[in-house]
């Protein structure tokens, strides 16, 4: 397999290692599957309103952006204050995928606390800070939501206790027991730090995923599932285990205004960022579910699975990009206003990097100067 010239340093912002956008200092923070208490939100909302442009970006591996960051260490300073950053070394590695619905609605395991153990067996592992921005893990409770989105080292759950091991997205034919789950990752992260000489991503090595394979006392005891991306965001009302009611949202261009925000914050529920650039309100009772719908759907949440919004994506475009030959944004709008938006996935870039593209079977709308071109 080939690999990418992987000759500079691994630049993936964080919030301590910001990225200067055109726009301004670009963080990202962690959230490791997806979840985020409202007192967070609340945080991250006066940060982005105080800092920022007044935004929160949700990204494609279920964390959150704020752009034109005028005080990086005050940001730090506010996300350290909150909880949301508990290592200075290991933050940009704690990119943890999980079901967002697990525990909650279907699946065949709940995974929420393998969450936390993976997010701290990462943090104690000194060497582990070693390891690319770019690094993926990924949880799922045999739905199959989350596996298919190529993380670099994942677990999916297969039967009674039981979880496959997943590398470079692909199932290895390796089982493991819930109990071991958590303990195989991190030593499959140890051998990708050990095989990776300069490679982001498992499939950059060489040998792929085997790379990793022989760094592991592992043996593959099973066929491989075939596993595939979910195609969209869990969106709407959903009844969970405990009659309580969890309400799935997205928003335009996964750009969560920070007065939106600090309304959600105000419902003092958890929220779980999802890899669709969506959002899980979770744990209310009907009355505050209907409540919660009434008033932020006006303000641009879009509960509506069919919403051509669940459809399509876009990367930022300019002025907020320097590459970028277009208004993306702007344009993404009107096409969508102008029902000109198709019944697949579409993913609105301006320029052939196609930043932010999502996993699966996706139209590509690629600004030319001229226009856009549909690949």
């Amino acid at each position: 397999m080939s690999s990418p010239d992987r000759t500079r340093p691994d630049a993936c912002p964080g919030a301590l290692q910001v990225h200067l956008a055109a726009d301004g200092a670009l963080a990202r923070v962690r959230l490791p599957g997806g979840r985020i208490t409202s007192a967070q939100l609340g945080v991250l909302a006066g940060a982005a309103t105080e800092l920022g442009d007044g935004d929160l970006v949700l990204t494609s591996r279920g964390n959150v952006q704020l752009r034109a960051v005028s005080d990086p260490d005050e940001l730090a300073r506010r996300l350290a204050a909150a909880g949301l950053l508990p290592s200075e070394t290991h933050e940009r590695v704690r990119n943890i995928l999980a079901s967002p619905l697990s525990g909650r609605v279907d699946g065949d395991a709940d995974v929420r606390d393998l969450v936390g153990d993976l997010d701290d067996a990462l943090l104690a592992d000194a060497e582990l800070a070693d390891l690319p921005g770019r690094i993926l893990f990924a949880l799922d409770d045999g739905r199959g939501d989350v596996s298919g989105l190529g993380a670099d080292i994942g677990v999916h759950a297969v039967g009674d206790g039981e979880f496959a091991l997943i590398l470079a997205g692909q199932d290895t034919g390796v089982r493991v027991a819930r109990a071991d789950a958590v303990d195989l990752m991190v030593a499959a992260a140890r051998a990708f730090r050990a095989a990776r000489d300069g490679h982001w991503r498992i499939a950059e090595l060489p040998g792929g995923a085997a790379d990793v394979l022989a760094g592991l006392a592992v043996t593959a005891t099973a066929a491989p599932l075939t596993v595939a991306p979910a195609d969209t965001a869990p969106l709407g009302w959903f009844v969970q285990r405990d009659a309580t009611v969890a309400l799935g949202a997205t928003v335009a261009h996964g750009v969560l205004p920070a007065r939106t925000a600090e309304f959600l914050a105000a419902v003092e529920r958890d929220v779980i960022v999802t890899p669709w650039r969506s959002l899980i309100l979770v744990d209310l009772d009907e009355w505050a579910a209907e409540q919660v719908v009434r008033v932020l759907a006006p303000m641009g949440l879009i509960f509506d699975a069919e919403s051509p919004w669940a459809r399509v994506s876009s990367c930022v475009g300019s002025p907020g990009c320097a590459k970028s030959r277009a208004d993306v944004r702007a344009d993404l709008d009107a096409a969508v206003a102008a029902d000109e938006i198709g019944t697949g996935r579409e993913h609105w870039v301006g320029c052939e990097r196609r930043c932010g593209r999502p996993v699966g079977e996706v139209t590509d709308v690629v600004a030319t100067g001229e226009g856009y071109r549909r690949t």
